[in-house]
Order: structure tokens, then sequence, then C-alpha cells
């Protein structure tokens, strides 16, 4: 027996057809058109073409989209509604969830990533339902803060009983996949939203914490590419709008300047941002002055490696004087003051950036042959890398284990980068003993601690740098290795609750150690020198030179 159906749906009843009933009707499924119950009933008139209706119908719900979307724009951000396909998981992105997520990134990464708002951020959570916009930007969040070390999962969401890592993990690759599932249910590439160059930037950051880089390098790309279709690089954009929402964007195009420039050099990828706006002020955001003022000593330190390096790095150009390089140097050592007015998180980043910076130029420099064992500029010798690894270390030894882990696995491979750098110097030249004091075999002993204890030492730098070692230094590599502390895989080192980044960061270095006097380097020769591959104004060394000077900058470190 049929039901009897009190009222037809708009589009069946404009094309006098039956309807069934139900939301959507079929016949609205069939001829692709939204199904709505808005229109007042009217009275009976004359019947027309059935398919002339439908192309009406069509065009009038195309002319309504295009208004809101207009509308939308206009706004300053475009939240698009949810679509028929639009399916959320039930049960997946929890309030609990949201809260623990936004809370970690408040306390942990807004100073180096100053680019949400906290009232307006909790507002949007509560418009999940209402905008897939809104949902993948809230779902990239949270993927983002649990694939970051330390953050605790809410208890009872847990699956199968798991804790710690491997949940943080899992549920963050699960978020992940969310996103990329829903975000295909509206065209983000054509409207793109200052959320939708974030969600961008957040999934790059998941997939550069999963290691998986051609992916991670797909969303950087993306994120920069709809910040320059929305004009970001230009500065008479942030002339107009709301304050909080222009200061926000002109902090995310630098986000993006940095981090582009960090992956370029780490990956060998070019450049698409450029210095074209100006940089943030402490004036725009009184409350913040501290966070922000770490942020832009960020930027400024990233400021010199502009298309002209990363072209000599790529070798997309060729020609570099060795005055240019050792300027680049003297830039990086005067570019952070011995106090830092920032979060402690910012030390962290910002010091570690600083020395890992030196070992590019410095990596540069001996790829173009411009080192001397007798240039009266330290920066342009064979041993500088020692300089480097000693002020590391030094700076690393006053800053927390929490601080250090909560920049993820990218603050890891610069300390790699540079204990490896320091492993080929001391395998390419002769070194002087020097009783009691401290000198290249330590520093290296202190990155291997280093590196094995952040994360629980679970990440792939720690057995890669001993497997250098070995290669490199074989008579070293079972001391360093015996001396290495032992600790659990996956184990959770960091305890957000123990430290919040709300403070500033204004404590003075703790030395390394006393006497940082280091063996110097000698053109003496107790036995036929064998001359390096490459040019070293014509020094002489004792070791074979390691296939490192060779492969430079095809593959370095072979990591």
């Amino acid at each position: 027996m049929s039901t009897t159906v009190k009222r037809a749906c708009d589009p069946c009843h404009r094309r006098k057809v039956r309807c069934n009933g139900v939301h959507p009707c079929r016949n609205c499924g069939q001829a692709a058109l939204v199904c709505t119950y808005n229109a007042v009933p009217q009275k009976k008139g004359p019947k027309g073409s059935r398919a002339k209706v439908i192309s009406e119908l069509r065009e009038t719900q195309k002319h309504s989209e295009l208004s809101l979307k207009l509308q939308n724009r206009l706004s300053g951000f475009d939240h698009p509604p949810l679509s028929p396909t639009f399916s959320r998981t039930p049960g997946l992105l929890t309030p609990e969830v949201i809260d623990v997520c936004v809370d970690f990134f408040f306390e942990h990464m807004y100073p180096t990533m100053p680019i949400l708002h906290q009232p307006r951020l909790r507002q949007m959570a509560l418009g999940l339902d209402s905008s897939i916009e809104i949902y993948c930007f809230i779902t990239s969040l949270c993927a983002f803060m649990m694939i970051q070390p330390g953050v605790r999962v809410p208890e009872g969401y847990a699956a199968h009983g798991e804790s710690g890592t491997t949940v943080n993990l899992a549920t963050g690759t699960t978020l992940l996949d969310e996103v990329l599932r829903v975000r295909k249910g509206y065209e983000y590439v054509e409207t793109p939203t200052v959320a939708t160059i974030i969600t961008s930037y957040f999934l790059f950051g998941c997939y550069f914490g999963l290691d998986k880089h051609n992916t991670a390098w797909f969303h950087l790309r993306e994120a920069t590419t709809l910040a320059q279709i929305l004009g970001m690089q230009d500065e008479s954009t942030y002339s107009t709008g709301d304050p909080v929402d222009s200061t926000r964007r002109r902090r995310l195009f630098w986000l993006l300047f940095v981090t582009e420039r960090a992956y370029a050099l780490q990956r060998r990828r070019p450049l698409t941002l450029h210095a074209t706006i100006k940089l943030p002020t402490l004036e725009e955001d009184p409350v913040d002055t501290i966070a922000i003022s770490g942020f832009i000593r960020l930027v400024k330190l990233y400021h010199p490696f502009d298309d002209t390096f990363v072209g000599l790095w790529n070798k997309t150009r060729s020609g570099c004087s060795s005055a240019w390089l050792a300027m680049l140097q003297k830039q990086l050592v005067e570019a952070l003051p011995t106090y830092l007015n920032s979060t402690e998180s910012q030390a962290a980043d910002l010091k570690t950036s600083q020395q890992w910076l030196r070992t590019m130029v410095w990596q540069l420099s001996i790829a173009n042959g411009n080192l001397s064992s007798t240039s009266p500029d330290v920066s342009m010798t064979f041993q500088y890398p020692i300089d480097i690894s000693r002020d590391l270390l030094a700076a690393t030894g006053s800053l927390s284990q929490q601080s250090m882990e909560v920049h993820g696995v990218g603050l890891i491979e610069k300390l790699f980068d540079v204990a490896c750098t320091l492993t080929d110097v001391m395998a390419c030249v002769p070194l002087e003993s020097k009783t009691f004091t401290v000198g290249p075999r330590e520093y290296l002993t202190q990155f291997l601690n280093l590196i094995s204890t952040l994360r629980g030492g679970d990440s792939r730098y720690l057995p890669l740098l001993l497997a250098k070692i070995h290669e490199a230094l074989p008579a070293m590599a079972a001391p360093i290795a015996h001396s290495l502390p032992l600790r659990p895989a996956n184990q959770d080192n960091y305890d957000s609750s123990a430290s919040s980044d709300s403070t500033p960061y204004g404590s003075p270095p703790v030395p390394l150690t006393t006497g940082l006097d280091y063996p110097d380097l000698t053109n003496s020769m107790s036995h036929v020198g064998i001359t390096t591959g490459v040019s070293f104004a014509c020094i002489t060394t004792v070791a074979a030179t390691p296939p490192f000077y060779q492969t430079i900058d095809a593959n370095r470190y072979g990591g």
C-alpha cells in the first residue's frame, strides 16, 4: 500500500512530477538538483515543458550558489555549506580531542606559528557541522598536533588500550585521512581562503612528521600557491579588512616564507615566495610582544637565503665569492643577541637554526672551493664546523628537553646535519690532541647523546649518525656507541603538562665546559699526504677524502 505524500519538494512541484517525499527525493537525485521545501504553495497554472523546467531550476540554483560565494568572499571568509556528499565520520573528532589539540597548540606551538587567534578559533570549532572548510581546517590542526610528541589523547579515546606514541600516530593519521577525504567535497582551489592555506600548511606538517617528504612538499607548495592566489605577497592587501585577520595573514605569509627556505635547503627545492611585504611589528598585538619578537628574529635569520643562495645550493647557478660567503657567516653570527627576549621553544628553534644555517653556508663554501687553511677569517677555514658544533651544544645545554622536542623531527634533522659535518671534518683533517681540553670527539659524543635522548631516540637519525661514524671514524665507533644511554624504544619523554611556553626565555646560556680550546688543523704530515678531491687551496690531509666531499651536492651524508 503506497503512502500519500502530503507535499512535494520544490523541484518536483515545479516540474509537476510525483515526489516520494524523502530528502533528498529520488527525482532530485536523478536530475542532480538540490532538494528543498522552501517554496510557498501557489495556485495551479498551465503546464510547461519538463525539460525546460529542469534547465530553469539548474540555472536558478547555479545563480544562487554564485551569489552565496560572492557574499562569503566579500565578508573575507568563505564557508562552503555542507554538500550532499559530505559525510563526517561519527565520533572521530570529539570536543575533547579538539580542546586537547587547541590547548597544546597555543601552549607550545603558537610562539613559532603565531597565525591563529584563540577566541576566534574556538568559535569556529562550534561550526564544524555547518562548513566543510571549517571541519577540514580544525581536523587538520588536530592531525598535526597528534603527530607531535607530547600530546595527551583524552582518556577513553585510545583504541585497543594503546597509549603514548602509538595511539598518537594512529589518531593523527586517521584524522589526516579524514581531511583528505572530506576536502574533496568542495572546490577550495578556485576560491581559497586563509583557512584553506593553513589547512594545506598543517597537511605539510603532518607529512613532514611522518617522513613522507614528497607529499609534504606537495602540500607546502600548495599552501604557497594558494597564498599567492589570494595576493598575500602584495602589501596593499593588508591595508583593509579586520585588523586581527590582517595581522594573522601577514604572519602566515612570513611563516610560509621561513618554512619554504628551510625546506629548500633540506630537500634542495626552489623558492616561490620573496620578501615583498613588511614584517610584523610588536605594536600590532601588545599581548604577544614576546612571541612576535622571537618570530621576527626567525624571519630575519632566514631572510638572506634568497634565490641567489638557493640557486647556488641547488646548482642552478654558479659563481660566488669568498667575501660574499664570509659576509653571510658574519650576518648569521650577529643575528641573535646573547640574551633572547623570546619563549624557550623559540630559543630552541632560533639557536638550532642559526648554527644549522652556518653549517649550510660552510658546506656551500667547500663545494665551491672557497675554503683555505690559511684564511684569516675562521669561517672560511676547514675547522669552522668545530666552532659551530661547540656553539650549538653550548646553546642546547641551556634548553629543556621539552622546548626542543616540541619542534619534532625537524630540529633533530638539523642536529644530525651539524653532527655529520663535524664527523667529516674529523675524518678529513689532521687533529692535534690536547690534554684537558674539550674537542671534536667530545662534541660528537654529546651530539649522539642528545639525538638519542630526544623523542626517546626513536628517530631514524640516530642509526644514520652511528653508521656515518662507523664508516668515517671506525676507531671511534665502538667507544661512542658504548657510551650511549640505554633507552626503551617509543618512550614518551615529553610531558606537555610540565612546561608551558607562555613565559619568556631570558636566562644566559650555560657554558658547555671550561677550556673550550679545540685541536688545531695543521698541514704537517707524518707521511705522504693525499690531496682532497676538490680544491682546498692546496691543503693536504693525512686521511683519505671520504665520499662526502666528492658528492656533497648530490647526496649529503647519504642520509
